[in-house]
C-alpha cells in the first residue's frame, strides 16, 4: 500500500518516540538492544493490522472478523517471540527455556501494537475528516455557484421586458436603460466572479443597478439612496443586496401606478454593515409571488452557506409597507 510522505514522516517519528520509551534504560542510560530488538518486531507484526486487517475490516465495519484476525496476530507473534526469537536471543537461560505465560506475555505486547495501532488510527481519522471538509467546501462553492447563476438570468428577464416596453414607445431614454443595463450584467457576467469582493466596488454597482430601475419609475415616485460609515478594505458576497433593492422595485410597481416610495440605506459600525431597504405597495393577488420569488429564496440561501451565525435578516411585510433589514458582519480583504 502507498502511504504518502507526510504519513511516512509520522510513522518515523512515532516509532522512534516509542523505541525510545520502551527501550531506554535510565538507569544505565543507554538503549537496551534486546528491548529494541523486540520492539521492532512488533512493529512489523502491528504494520499487517494497520495496512491490512483496518482498512479490509474495521472501517468496513467488520468488526468481529477483525477482533478474530487481531487476536490472531498477537497470538502469531506471542508464539514466534516465545518458541523461536528468545531460545535464539537467551540460549540455555530462564528466559529462552519457559514461557511465562499468557497474561505476562500480552503485557509485553499489546502496549506497544495498542499504541502503534491506535495512533495510525487517528491519523486515518484525520485524513478522512480533511477529505470531508474538502468535498463539503467544493460541495458548498458549487451551490453558490448554482445560486449565483441563476440570478443572472432573473435580473436580464425582468429588465429586457421593461426594455421591451420603452422600444415600443419609441422612448429616448431607451439607449440609457441599455448602456446601464450593460454596465450591470458586465459587473454580473464577469466582475463578481469571486466569492466576495470589495465592499466599495459592490456599492458603486448598487448605485448604477438602483439609476437604471429609477429610469423605469420616472415622475412616478420618490427613490432614496444613502451610504454612510463605509469602512475602507472590507469584503462582501455579491449580489447579496442587489436581490433586495430589485425585489423593491418589483414589489412596488407591480401593484401601484404613483406615489411609490423606496428607502434605501448602507452603513457601517465598525465592521458590522447593516442594510435597510423599504418600499410601499398596493395589495395585489400577485404581490405574494414576487415579494417570495426565486430571488428572495436564494439569497437567504447563500446567506445562510456564506455568512453562517454571522448574519441576521428580518423581512416584514405590514400595513404596505415591505420593510428588509439586514445585518453582515464582514471581514477585511
Amino acid at each position: 500500500m502507498l502511504i504518502s510522505r507526510k504519513e511516512l514522516i509520522f510513522q518515523i517519528v512515532l516509532h522512534l518516540i516509542v523505541l525510545l520509551f520502551f527501550s531506554f534504560n535510565k538507569h544505565e542510560g543507554s538503549i537496551n538492544i534486546d528491548r529494541a530488538i523486540f520492539l521492532l518486531y512488533y512493529s512489523a507484526a502491528t504494520v499487517i493490522i494497520t495496512y491490512y486487517l483496518m482498512p479490509k475490516y474495521l472501517y468496513k465495519k467488520r468488526y468481529w472478523q477483525f477482533f478474530i484476525a487481531f487476536g490472531l496476530v498477537v497470538t502469531g507473534v506471542i508464539l514466534l517471540e516465545e518458541l523461536v526469537l528468545e531460545p535464539l536471543m537467551f540460549p540455555n537461560t530462564k528466559r529462552g527455556n519457559s514461557f511465562p505465560g499468557v497474561y505476562l506475555s500480552l503485557l509485553g505486547v499489546l502496549p506497544v501494537m495498542t499504541i502503534l495501532s491506535g495512533c495510525k488510527f487517528g491519523w486515518d481519522a484525520l485524513q478522512k475528516q480533511a477529505k470531508i471538509d474538502e468535498l463539503q467546501s467544493t460541495i458548498q462553492e458549487s451551490e453558490i455557484q448554482f445560486l449565483r447563476s441563476q440570478i443572472n438570468p432573473h435580473f436580464l428577464f425582468n429588465n429586457l421586458n421593461n426594455l421591451y416596453s420603452y422600444a415600443l414607445q419609441n422612448s429616448p431614454k431607451t439607449p440609457e436603460i441599455i448602456l446601464e443595463m450593460s454596465g450591470v450584467l458586465r459587473y454580473m457576467l464577469y466582475e463578481s466572479k469571486e466569492q466576495f469582493v470589495p465592499l466599495k466596488k459592490e456599492l458603486e454597482q448598487l448605485d448604477n443597478f438602483i439609476k437604471l430601475y429609477k429610469l423605469q419609475i420616472e415622475d412616478r415616485g420618490q427613490v432614496r439612496f444613502e451610504t454612510s460609515n463605509i469602512g475602507a478594505g472590507y469584503k462582501i458576497a455579491p449580489l447579496i443586496l442587489i436581490v433586495f433593492i430589485e425585489n423593491a422595485f418589483k414589489h412596488s410597481q407591480s401593484g401601484q401606478s404613483s406615489d411609490i416610495e423606496i428607502d434605501i440605506s448602507v452603513k457601517m459600525d465598525n465592521s458590522v454593515l447593516e442594510f435597510y431597504c423599504k418600499n410601499n405597495f398596493e395589495a395585489v393577488p400577485s404581490l405574494d409571488t414576487i415579494a417570495k420569488g426565486i430571488g428572495l429564496q436564494n439569497v437567504q440561501k447563500r446567506l445562510q452557506l456564506l455568512y453562517p451565525n454571522k448574519h441576521k435578516l428580518e423581512i416584514k411585510d405590514e400595513n404596505k409597507s415591505y420593510d428588509v433589514y439586514l445585518r453582515l458582519e464582514l471581514e477585511k480583504a
